[in-house]
């Protein structure tokens, strides 16, 4: 009966897209005893070690298949690229529709999932795999955040120094500017804030690794007299000297929908009056679900960032509003993410034999699915990547080059983009 509805599923693969012959050899399975449904010379095959994954593929469980992957009770073969197309070909339903549940019960899990404790061990569990194994696939800077292409024929590397130039540009870095950047990651926005603009810098992470790592490098560049990292909970952080200027990159996705408020509260606190805050992160395609549907979210959940969450854009800015928080400019750079992962794709499936040297491997099979899968995502719309540009109000309605402004913000956007 199931073989049946696999052979069903199948061959819906080339009716739903309608590309005639290429789609009609899309996908084939072979069962555990050799028998194979599906045609001959399909562009992705996968191998079965049991009937269970057969389930997931019928039911367009394309998480749930992921992970029978990982856990090698399914064998792939082909193209990454056209793994996840022909995996988003089985949903049954958008991947961003549906899934709210119940709003109590959202709060009070994310509430509880996001304690200090929960949180460290969280992040530790996914930015401590292996500094060796990111390196293979990021930039030489290890910037693990969405790249900015304002040329189309840059390089990543290139690209990820503009997005650093992009981020200090908005925030008006000068001289001097007391800088904070939460999650601070490897380093690379610490780094160039303080080597490009002469700012003081202080960064903080929860990963041991990626603290040991960039306190290297700042002892390393002579640094150490304007530039700290530390190893501390942003709700840790001391208020006694207010920051100039706030970058949060990649951050909120892990604080939860349920601490927003909490994290926005203190990012106030810790921003000097007229000051600028940057946030940076990925946001919902949806407006009701803090996960993308089709299991996608429970694998990513499971293998890849336990306890993150997705939020619409338009709850993020709610929550600084709610807090202090004047939004001034908000931009979407999703296909930049998109472009970005597809460039951490190639370049792990291009260092695959390396990657297995450096990490174990259910790691290098998650991470090769979740990165191909997101710059789908991505592309789709499943998912967002936005900028949100915000400052503390001074008070002072005669501040800035504009009355009123209450901030070193000019209400324009020209300088942002002046070369």
């Amino acid at each position: 009966m199931i073989e049946s509805l696999v052979e069903e599923r199948i061959s819906r693969l080339g009716a739903d897209k309608g590309d005639g012959a290429k789609e009609a050899r899309a996908l084939a399975v072979v069962l555990p005893g050799g028998r194979r449904i599906g045609p001959a010379g399909a562009d992705v095959v996968l191998k079965l070690a049991s009937l269970a994954p057969l389930r997931h593929l019928v039911t367009g469980n394309i998480g749930g298949l992921a992970s029978d992957c990982v856990e090698g009770l399914v064998e792939i073969e082909g193209p990454m690229r056209r793994v996840v197309e022909v995996a988003a070909g089985l949903l049954h339903a958008d991947p961003t529709e549906g899934g709210a549940g119940r709003r109590v019960g959202r709060t009070m899990l994310s509430r509880w999932r996001h304690r200090k404790a929960a949180d460290a061990r969280q992040i530790q569990h996914h930015y401590d795999v292996s500094d060796d194994f990111y390196a293979l696939w990021l930039d030489p800077r290890r910037v693990y955040s969405c790249a900015y292409w304002p040329e189309p024929g840059m390089t990543l590397a290139a690209a990820q120094e503009a997005k650093l130039e992009h981020v200090c540009r908005k925030l008006m870095l000068r001289p001097g500017d007391r800088f904070l950047d939460i999650g601070a990651g490897w380093g690379g926005l610490l780094l160039w804030a303080a080597e490009h603009h002469g700012v003081r810098a202080t960064g903080i992470t929860l990963s041991r690794n990626q603290h040991a790592h960039v306190n290297h490098l700042i002892a390393e560049r002579g640094l150490s007299d304007r530039v700290r990292m530390l190893l501390l909970d942003y709700r840790d952080l001391p208020e006694d000297e207010p920051y100039d200027k706030i970058a949060s990159i990649g951050m909120f996705e892990h604080v939860g929908r349920a601490r927003l408020p909490t994290y926005f509260a203190k990012i106030r606190r810790l921003l000097a009056p007229g000051g600028l805050l940057l946030n940076h992160g990925i946001t919902a395609g949806g407006t009701r679900h803090t996960q993308l549907g089709g299991g996608i979210g429970d694998f990513i959940e499971r293998w890849i960032f336990p306890g993150g969450e997705l939020l619409h854009v338009s709850h993020v800015l709610e929550a600084m509003a709610e807090q202090g928080l004047e939004g001034l400019d908000t931009e979407n750079l999703r296909p930049h993410y998109a472009r970005t992962l597809w460039a951490w794709s190639d370049a792990l499936e291009a260092r695959l034999e390396s990657a297995r040297k450096h990490t174990d491997e259910r790691t290098v099979r998650a991470y090769r699915l979740y990165l191909a899968g997101s710059a789908l995502g991505f592309e789709r719309g499943w998912m967002a990547l936005h900028q949100m540009l915000a400052s503390r109000p001074s008070g002072r309605f005669d501040e800035g080059q504009l009355r009123g402004s209450q901030c070193v913000y000019p209400f324009r956007r020209d300088y942002m983009y002046r070369r």
